[in-house]
């Protein structure tokens, strides 16, 4: 018998590449569309309930405001999916109807219960894009300054919700728990699928 020698050898990832970037910014394109898709449908499904409640003109207004935010953040998102062809989420049928239900159940639970929503998708957004916004460190600039500022947007959003009484929303831990769960795996399944 021989005395054959096995040499290990230590290998390492290979650093990231081009496309390995290429690949990560469309998921982040990807995900943060069908985020912003879906606070658009949270915001109508909302608004479909206060606009016909009376004595709800202030909290209708509120979501307005916000959901032309979230507008304004789709359609850019829009715009870099088709600039770099990225396909959007094959979800999109669902988590529109899924936005727009939650948006109803919240609304119909009061204006607390609606505030609570936001803060809690807004909290999950906020920790969501600061991570992407360290990833992505100096190889997209101007991508990480439109998230940047996207952020700042959607931290005014969870602070407004936060003053209006978010916290006493009925059930509030059981709520924020939940939709904080519901936004997390969304943004799982939207980078790859």
């Amino acid at each position: 018998m021989s005395n054959a020698t096995t040499t290990t050898r230590t290998s390492r990832p290979a650093a990231p590449g081009r496309r390995f970037v290429k690949d990560r910014v469309a998921e982040m394109l990807r995900v943060d569309h069908a985020g912003e898709f879906g606070a658009t449908r949270i915001y109508e499904g909302q608004r479909a309930v206060f606009s016909r409640l009376p004595g709800a003109r202030k909290i209708a207004a509120q979501l307005a405001a916000q959901e032309a935010d979230e507008a304004v953040h789709k359609a850019a998102f829009d715009k870099l999916l088709l600039e770099r062809k990225v396909r959007p989420t094959l979800f999109g049928p669902i988590w529109s109807a899924a936005g727009f239900g939650l948006g109803v159940v919240t609304a119909l639970m009061g204006e607390k219960a609606a505030h609570a929503c936001t803060a809690a998708v807004e909290e999950v957004i906020e920790d969501h894009y600061r991570e992407q916004i360290e990833e992505l460190g100096d190889h997209e600039p101007e991508l990480s300054a439109m998230i940047s500022r996207f952020r700042d947007e959607e931290i005014a959003h969870k602070d407004q919700a936060i003053a209006e009484g978010a916290k006493d929303a009925f059930g509030h831990p059981v709520l924020e728990a939940v939709i904080k769960a519901g936004c997390r795996v969304a943004i799982a399944v939207c980078q790859k699928v």
